[in-house]
């Protein structure tokens, strides 16, 4: 938490209010909303005060008491008015938690909201009216229940508590401490300023990986395997010692005693005579970089702006410049690069005519319907960047946790590291960065924080004890309780169903309760391998897409992991020719019946829009159950399955005509019913094309 923060909480009101200790291990259990569904009224749009959106993220709107422009205000004072929002994950709740931070009591009723979008109620107040305090914080716990949380809808009368009523954050827990607490005047600072704990020291990575030349921005695969890095002035860079900067690359040879391998030059095109070449960041399976400076057709390198470069089987191809929307920056000497690993967001620290000062952390997005082209830079706002320098990014694998450096918020030397985490989908809503503390900062210099998907072991770079007196690479084991939020990571490979030979393709995940695509990946060109990364708590689907192929997609529920995990699943892409058979392996129906989920729908609405765009394909859909039961009663749920898809084909505009049906119960098995992990593969529908 910055200085500013904590001076505000200590002043701006007798009592305040002050996050859930984040030295707890329980922090990383607590969400706050993050996306708005519904409301009832508002006074306003958008980002601006009073409006529905100002609920989302931590609570902020201080002092207590007062109306606040960071809270939100229905517009109206009636008995129906509600707010409905979703969180990034989905927990086990055991809680939730309601700022009311002005004129409370008007709350009726709160419902969570689970996975399969179902409401129920935790929370009820048949008598709404006026309270003696200024503001309230409303906590309503309960046993946890067997499903899984995803969003909240509050109801209010606010006809019954006269005049403004506000609220100003809506946040879930699935623990029962309380998520909020209170900061009073006269002490020495909230307890969520202590700083980060460690399993261990700094580790020196040694000769293998550092010289007596600088090493410097270290980048780390998501599967923590290689270790990218830059040299400056080494003999063994492509110019030679005149050379000021290359990238050089070691591979870990021992997991269980953490060595490295002798560092290697990674050669050109990457690597220019008399340019300082630098990677900025490593895609999941190590087959794209994000490369510092644009690599012009004569040799030359700009440095405004940023490349990437792709692995073939004939190395590293010729990096291409990505084309940043009005991209600026004022510091001709000092810009930073990271590519998140859904590969959805750009974040680069340079120096603008609309920053706080010196270098400041901007976001890009994918600008859709094109190719290496990124959005105009949006800052992160002003919890991350300050009046100094600010760089180094690094987005862990949950896609949530930023490290950076900061020259702007005083700490232990000449610049140290924090983190932060983005609490929204506005990527400008952050909660107060934290100092990773002493045992991680000195006096001296230290940034570039990187670490692998599994979260454990952070590599960084200092000018302490390096090898004679040089910046050098050093490894630290991160506590538990202060890692980055579970993840797994998905391996395996793409093959043509029928010959199982490897296919080029595109890799698209998504979150199928929402259908929205939570990243892309691109296969090995060799092998066809690939390699994603899936933060916890989603369902997600995913797929591989190449030309004159229909994907059998794959799906996998991460909702209840708490430990990081890796799994290979194999995706199966099915030629585009008649008498060709596709499983719909996204297609979920309620237990022992034939009702769709809606997880089904972004599996269903890629099949619709395969019929509308081949507008002569004729498919028969199949249906098939496994041997539990009468086989009588597995037919007919068979045939009433297969109906169902139909009939949702037919409500999204594809004739019946084009589509048969018939169910098959039991009768066609692909795998042993003897065990349920096998039997389920037995549980599906599937799709024939008969015309084309």
């Amino acid at each position: 938490m910055n200085n500013y923060l904590i001076k505000r909480l200590l002043t701006t009101a007798p009592l305040a209010l002050g996050l859930l200790a984040a030295t707890s291990a329980q922090a990383q259990h607590v969400q706050w909303a993050a996306r708005l569904v519904a409301v009832s009224s508002q006074k306003a749009d958008g980002k601006d005060p009073f409006a529905p959106s100002q609920v989302l993220g931590v609570p902020n709107a201080l002092p207590l008491g007062q109306i606040s422009n960071e809270a939100w205000i229905p517009r109206k004072e009636g008995p129906n008015e509600f707010i409905e929002v979703r969180f990034a994950r989905s927990v086990a709740a055991q809680q939730v938690t309601i700022i009311e931070n002005f004129n409370p009591g008007s709350i009726t009723k709160v419902e969570l909201v689970d996975t399969k979008g179902v409401h129920h109620e935790v929370y009820a107040n048949a008598n709404p009216g006026p309270l003696p305090e200024p503001s309230r914080t409303l906590e309503v716990k309960f046993p946890a229940a067997e499903y899984r949380t995803l969003g909240v809808k509050v109801y209010m009368n606010t006809a019954k508590v006269e005049g403004i009523n506000q609220l100003d954050a809506i946040g879930i827990a699935d623990v029962v401490s309380t998520m909020v607490k209170q900061a009073f005047t006269g002490e020495k600072g909230p307890e969520a300023v202590k700083s980060s704990q460690f399993d261990s020291s700094l580790v020196n990575l040694g000769p293998n990986v550092n010289s007596r030349y600088v090493d410097t921005h270290p980048v780390i695969s998501p599967n923590g395997r290689t270790l990218y890095f830059t040299r400056e002035g080494n003999p063994g860079n492509v110019g030679g010692n005149r050379d000021p900067q290359d990238v050089w690359y070691s591979t870990l040879i021992s997991g269980k005693n953490k060595t490295w391998s002798l560092a290697k030059n990674m050669g050109g095109p990457i690597n220019t005579p008399d340019d300082p070449n630098g990677l900025a960041s490593v895609s999941a399976n190590g087959q794209s970089a994000i490369l510092i400076n644009i690599y012009n057709r004569d040799g030359t390198i700009d440095p405004q702006g940023c490349s990437l470069s792709k692995r073939t089987r004939m190395g590293w191809t010729q990096p291409v410049k990505q084309e940043i929307k009005d991209f600026v920056n004022l510091d001709k000497e000092h810009v930073d690069f990271f590519l998140a690993t859904s590969g959805r967001a750009l974040l680069m620290a340079v120096e603008r005519p609309e920053g706080r000062g010196g270098q400041d952390l901007f976001v890009s997005f994918p600008v859709p319907e094109t190719t290496n082209t990124w959005s105009k830079p949006l800052s992160l706002g002003p919890n991350v960047n300050t009046d100094k320098s600010d760089f180094a990014p690094f987005l862990a694998a949950d896609n949530k946790t930023l490290y950076f450096a900061s020259d702007g918020r005083g700490g232990y030397g000449k610049s140290d590291i924090f983190y932060t985490k983005r609490l929204d989908d506005s990527w400008t809503n952050w909660s107060p960065p934290r100092n990773l503390g002493p045992v991680v900062n000195s006096p001296d210099f230290d940034a570039y924080y990187t670490i692998s998907a599994a979260g454990q072991d952070a590599y960084l770079v200092s000018s302490r004890n390096g090898i004679e007196g040089s910046r050098d690479i050093f490894r630290i084991s991160l506590a538990p309780a202060f890692q980055p939020e579970v993840v797994t990571l998905v391996t395996g490979k793409v093959l043509d169903v029928n010959t199982g030979k490897p296919i080029r393709a595109i890799i698209h995940y998504e979150n199928l309760l929402t259908g929205e695509e939570i990243g892309v990946a691109e296969t090995d060109p060799v092998d066809g391998s690939y390699t994603i990364v899936l933060p916890s708590g989603v369902q997600y689907g995913y797929r591989a897409e190449a030309k004159g192929y229909i994907a059998e997609n794959a799906n996998l529920d991460v909702t209840a992991k708490d430990k990081y995990s890796e799994q290979k699943q194999d995706l199966f892409l099915v030629p585009f020719n008649v008498g060709q058979t596709v499983k719909l392996n996204n297609i979920f129906f309620q237990q022992s019946k034939y009702y769709l989920t809606t997880s089904s729908y972004p599996e269903l609405l890629r099949l619709i829009r395969i019929m509308k765009d081949y507008p002569t394909v004729e498919i028969k859909l199949s249906g098939h159950t496994d041997n539990q039961g009468d086989p009588a009663l597995n037919l007919k749920l068979s045939q009433d399955r297969v109906n169902e898809v139909k009939k949702y084909l037919g409500s999204h505009g594809i004739k019946g005509e084009r589509v048969t049906t018939e169910g098959f119960g039991d009768t066609k098995p692909l795998a042993s019913n003897d065990q349920e992990d096998t039997r389920m593969k037995n549980r599906r529908v599937e799709f024939t094309i008969t015309k084309k």
